[in-house]
């Protein structure tokens, strides 16, 4: 089972904007076009991207993964001010200000938020967390930093796993450069989905011919200041990386299904997201 070219989404002020619609399942469904996109952070659209976004492509959600430093710092971008589109800010670290209040979901309908676990404190013109973490295991430092964000947050990826699976259009997921933490997200809503785990690889693979445009995106912001100035050491987005991490939630976490189980996840919620990913017709 393989993945083909990829169904980039060109956007005048976005990079790295994809369709994950076309991927295969292992009982012969395919994943429905224009029901879950992925992207780098959207805090620079144009009047145009807006359009082909909600006018085109149906986009009616929008799960940003940034933490509230980012949002704040960074703007949370011209989505958030359109009437027919809902935003759920799921930070997948510990949100937590100088006056340790807690970022909630910015919008209606988003899972109740559970007490958060101890984590890296994120201070308004502090390091963002990835910046200043350290991670040394048997698995490599990033597949320990992508464990960490359900360690951390298993509230945001549940309630970033129920918005993709509401009916009624599209859902743009994205953090900032839509590699790490929108990685994440799309891996384990397409494992759920039934998308057999080198498709799910190969799709996360994909990011990686945008890392120059991915750059440049977070060149425009203060915020990212370790990346852009030090490209060559982000961990390259490739195949064996994700199937790293999945191999993992399996050996450590008993797998995908199991760790959404013991944080609330459903049996309704995974048909309901099945309802809402898969066309069966292929």
């Amino acid at each position: 089972m393989t993945v083909g070219s990829a169904n980039w989404i060109q956007l005048e002020g976005g990079v790295n904007a994809r369709d994950v619609g076309g991927l295969p399942t292992v009982d012969g469904g395919v994943i429905r076009s224009r029901v879950l996109i992925r992207s780098a952070n959207l805090g620079h659209l144009t009047d145009a991207d807006v359009q082909h976004l909600i006018g085109d492509l149906g986009v009616r959600r929008v799960v940003d993964l940034r933490t509230d430093v980012e949002v704040d710092r960074d703007g949370p971008g011209a989505l958030h001010a359109q009437p027919d589109v809902v935003i759920h800010h799921l930070s997948l670290y510990p949100d937590r200000t100088t006056s340790d209040q807690t970022a909630t979901a910015r919008t209606e309908g988003a899972a109740d938020r559970a007490e958060l676990p101890p984590g890296p404190r994120v201070e308004p013109s502090g390091p963002l967390p990835w910046q200043r973490e350290r991670f040394s295991t048997e698995h490599g430092p990033v597949v320990a930093a992508y464990l960490k964000y359900l360690e951390h947050r298993p509230d945001s990826i549940v309630a970033a796993l129920r918005a993709i699976a509401e009916p009624d259009g599209a859902t743009v997921v994205h953090c900032a450069a839509g590699k790490d933490r929108t990685g994440v997200v799309v891996a384990l809503a397409l494992t759920v989905a039934g998308v057999a785990r080198e498709v799910i690889a190969a799709d996360y693979a994909h990011t990686q011919s945008q890392i120059t445009a991915i750059v440049g995106h977070l060149a425009r912001s203060d915020l990212y200041g370790f990346e852009v100035g030090q490209p060559e050491k982000i961990p390259p987005a490739s195949a064996a990386l994700m199937e790293a991490v999945l191999e993992a939630i399996d050996s450590e976490l008993g797998g995908v299904p199991a760790w959404l189980s013991r944080h609330g996840w459903t049996d309704a919620d995974t048909e309901r997201l099945r309802a809402t990913l898969l066309d069966e017709r292929g």
